[in-house]
C-alpha cells in the first residue's frame, strides 16, 4: 500500500470549491498554500459564489485583493491636504458598520503593529489619519506634534483594512444581527507588505481568532461553528498558523483541520490539491518539479526568469545548511561547469529578466540550464513529486477520497 500523500485533480476552480465545501462538515478548518499566480483569489470567489449561484443566498465572510478593493484614497487633488480612505457603502462587508461601534477594537489590534491613529467618518463613509512625529526648530528642543489627514503608505493602509477585518470577525463572532448569515470565513493572503516580525504578531492573533470560530456557540449553548477556509503564498506566515492551530493548548478545544498544497501544474486551467501534513516548505519540492518540466528537452520551455526561480531555491538549500550563499550549492556541483554555472544564476536571475516580461532561453542557456538543475538535483537527492503528472480533462480523481 502506497503511503504518498492523495493528489486531487480537478478541472476547474469551481470543482476545487465544491471539494472544500464538502470537507468543512467533518472539520474545523482548511490550510491552503500555494504560490502566487495560482488561483489563490479566484478560488476564494468561486467558494463564496457556490451558494449564491445555487440559491442566490451568500454564506461566506472574505478578505482577499477584493475586500481591499473596497478602499480607494481621496487625496484632495484641489486643496492637497485633507487625504482621506472612502469605503465602498455598497458592499455587504459593511453592513450595520455604524452600529458595529469597531474603533476600540480596530485599535486594540492596530497598536500592536503600527503607530498611527484613525477617524471613521460613519456619516460620509470616510477614514482619516493621523500620526504623532517630533519636529526640530533651530536653537529648540524638539516638540512632538500631530500630523493630520495623512497619507499612510500602502503596507500600513492594508494593516489597518485587515484589523478593521479582525474587529467585524470579532462582532460577527459574538452574533450581531448584521452578520447572522455568515457560516463561513475565507481569509486570502491578508498580510502583504508586512516584514516577518508583523507577519508572526498577524498569524498568532488570526490563530487565536481562528480557534474562537471553531469553538463557537449559540446563545443556547449549543456548537455553532464558523468554518473556516485559510490560504496562503508567505511560507512564514503559513508556518506559524499550522503550528498555532495544529497543537493542542490547555484549556483550549483541539482545533481539527486539513493542510493542502494548491497547484496548477501545467498554466492550463487544471489543478491539483495534495493533502499533506508535512512541513508547509514542501512547496519548494513543487517549484522544483515544476523546473522539471520546463527543462524537459522535448515538451518543455524555458525562460530566462527560471533561473531565478532555480536560484532562490538554492539560497534556501544553503540556508538550511546553515551557509550564507549559493556559494555551497555550486561548489558540490560539476566543478568543469561552476565558472558558467555562477555566472549563469547571477546575471540572468537579476535585471531585465524579469517574470513580468518572460524571454525565452538561448539554446546555449538551455543546455546550461538542464545541467545546472540536474547536478543539483542529483547531488542533493531531492525526492521530486509526481504532481505534474499529465492527467485526462475532467473532474477529481478519487472523489470519495
Amino acid at each position: 500500500m502506497s503511503d504518498q500523500p492523495t493528489i486531487r485533480h480537478y478541472a476547474n476552480l469551481q470543482t476545487m470549491a465544491r471539494k472544500l465545501r464538502s470537507d468543512l462538515p467533518d472539520i474545523d478548518l482548511i490550510l491552503l498554500y500555494a504560490y502566487n499566480r495560482t488561483g489563490k483569489t479566484r478560488l476564494s470567489m468561486a467558494f463564496k459564489d457556490e451558494k449564491k449561484r445555487k440559491i442566490g443566498v451568500a454564506d461566506t465572510l472574505y478578505f482577499n485583493a477584493y475586500t481591499e478593493d473596497l478602499f480607494t484614497w481621496d487625496n484632495d487633488l484641489d486643496g492637497d491636504e485633507v487625504r482621506q480612505l472612502q469605503l465602498n457603502q455598497r458592499s455587504t462587508f459593511f453592513n450595520g458598520l455604524r452600529d458595529l461601534a469597531l474603533d476600540e477594537t480596530i485599535a486594540g489590534y492596530l497598536n500592536r503593529y503600527a503607530d498611527f491613529d484613525f477617524d471613521i467618518d460613519y456619516t460620509n463613509w470616510k477614514i482619516s489619519f493621523s500620526k504623532e512625529v517630533f519636529r526640530q526648530r533651530r536653537g529648540a528642543e524638539p516638540e512632538r506634534i500631530t500630523e493630520t489627514n495623512i497619507k499612510i503608505s500602502r503596507g500600513e493602509q492594508n494593516i489597518f483594512i485587515w484589523c478593521l477585518f479582525m474587529a467585524i470577525c470579532e462582532r460577527m463572532l459574538d452574533g450581531h444581527e448584521s452578520y447572522q448569515w455568515v457560516k463561513y470565513l475565507y481569509i486570502d493572503d491578508p498580510i502583504s507588505s508586512l516584514d516577518d516580525n508583523n507577519a508572526i504578531a498577524v498569524a498568532c492573533d488570526l490563530a487565536k481568532l481562528l480557534r474562537r470560530a471553531a469553538s463557537r456557540q449559540d446563545e443556547n449553548g449549543a456548537p455553532a461553528p464558523i468554518k473556516v477556509v485559510f490560504s496562503s503564498h508567505h511560507s512564514l506566515f503559513f508556518n506559524v498558523m499550522c503550528n498555532e492551530l495544529g497543537r493542542t493548548k490547555e484549556g483550549e478545544p483541539k482545533v481539527s483541520h486539513k493542510r493542502y498544497f494548491l497547484h496548477r501544474p501545467n498554466g492550463d486551467g487544471k489543478y491539483t490539491l495534495r493533502a499533506t501534513e508535512d512541513t508547509p516548505f514542501f512547496h519548494h519540492v513543487a517549484s522544483l518539479a515544476e523546473l522539471q518540466l520546463a527543462a524537459a528537452p522535448d515538451t518543455g520551455k524555458l525562460y530566462t526568469f527560471h533561473f531565478n526561480a532555480l536560484r532562490s531555491i538554492m539560497e534556501k538549500t544553503a540556508s538550511f545548511f546553515g551557509h550564507a550563499d549559493i556559494s555551497f550549492c555550486l561548489k558540490a556541483l560539476n566543478q568543469e561547469d561552476v565558472a558558467l554555472y555562477n555566472r549563469a544564476l547571477n546575471l540572468l536571475s537579476h535585471g531585465k529578466y524579469a517574470i513580468h516580461e518572460p524571454t525565452e532561453m538561448g539554446e546555449d542557456n538551455q543546455n546550461l540550464f538542464r545541467r545546472i538543475f540536474r547536478d543539483f538535483t542529483t547531488q542533493f537527492q531531492f525526492d521530486l513529486p509526481q504532481i505534474l503528472a499529465a492527467e485526462p480533462a475532467g473532474a477529481e480523481r478519487n472523489p470519495a477520497a
